[in-house]
């Protein structure tokens, strides 16, 4: 009886200071700055400036096509340089709508969207989850989580995995090197940047051997962190190895993060 009279006045208190802080600042559509009941929630007109991606789009990397070519069809870039996952699949286009989503949820502690980004995140990637796939984020170095104080793409893989019923894996990789952020880096400078920066850790060595292994991580640009954490992944034996992200930049939009 006592602890749950402690919770309950836990709650109200919980309660209490959410609705403090809403009064103070008004929940805002973090697309159009618009106010909204939840925290967490989107404006009509921001829902309206989301471009999800479905079909038709390149087989190996997601991107999408602006004609139906066909089912199984390469984009060009796939067809010279093949990543070194097996497919990737995004939500979102990153365009300057989206911006506004991924930066305030990876740099201003907008860690309350993550439930909704997985929920988007499973239906893009129906076609490669599958209740036997083991789902792990892109690490991010120690020093950079405790900058950051959460691993943003890991919020993203458990929502997915509480969508999907998957199984969630954060240890699964570790980032062996500090690397200087991506965001300013040539095409070949960015492979060079995260060649060698993952490892399997020795704990989860016989997790990986035969797994079907997909890699979370908010924007695929390039897609040279995925393709080097791919390539740590299937020389510890993985079977398949595919990527799954909330936005991924599209030639001709908005620049790289």
């Amino acid at each position: 009886m006592i602890a749950q009279i402690a919770a309950a006045t836990r709650d109200a208190f919980k309660g209490a200071g959410r609705r403090a802080i809403d009064f103070l600042m008004p929940p805002a559509c973090p697309v159009t700055g618009e106010r909204v009941s939840d925290p967490a929630g989107l404006s009509a007109a921001g829902w309206g400036a989301i471009q999800f991606i479905d079909e038709p789009r390149c087989d190996r990397c997601g991107v999408p096509f602006a004609a139906d070519y066909g089912l199984g069809v390469l984009c060009p870039s796939c067809i010279a340089a093949p990543p070194a996952f097996d497919c990737a699949r995004a939500a979102i286009v990153y365009d300057d709508a989206s911006h506004k989503l991924v930066v305030g949820y990876k740099h201003s502690d907008r860690t309350e969207n993550a439930a909704r980004f997985g929920a988007w995140m499973a239906r893009a990637g129906s076609d490669i989850l599958s209740a036997t796939s083991l789902i792990t984020p892109v690490p991010l170095h120690p020093w950079r989580l405790l900058a950051r104080r959460y691993n943003q793409s890991s919020l993203l893989a458990a929502a997915i995995a509480a969508e999907t019923g998957a199984r969630f894996m954060p240890d699964l990789l570790a980032r062996t090197r500090a690397t200087p952020p991506q965001k300013d880096l040539s095409v070949d400078a960015r492979a060079r940047n995260v060649a060698g920066a993952f490892a399997v850790r020795r704990s989860r060595a016989r997790d990986v051997g035969g797994a079907h292994i997909v890699l979370v991580d908010d924007v695929l640009t390039t897609g040279a962190t995925l393709s080097a954490a791919a390539k740590t992944l299937r020389r510890a034996g993985a079977a398949r190895v595919d990527a799954l992200v909330l936005a991924r930049v599209v030639k001709g939009g908005v620049g790289a993060i």
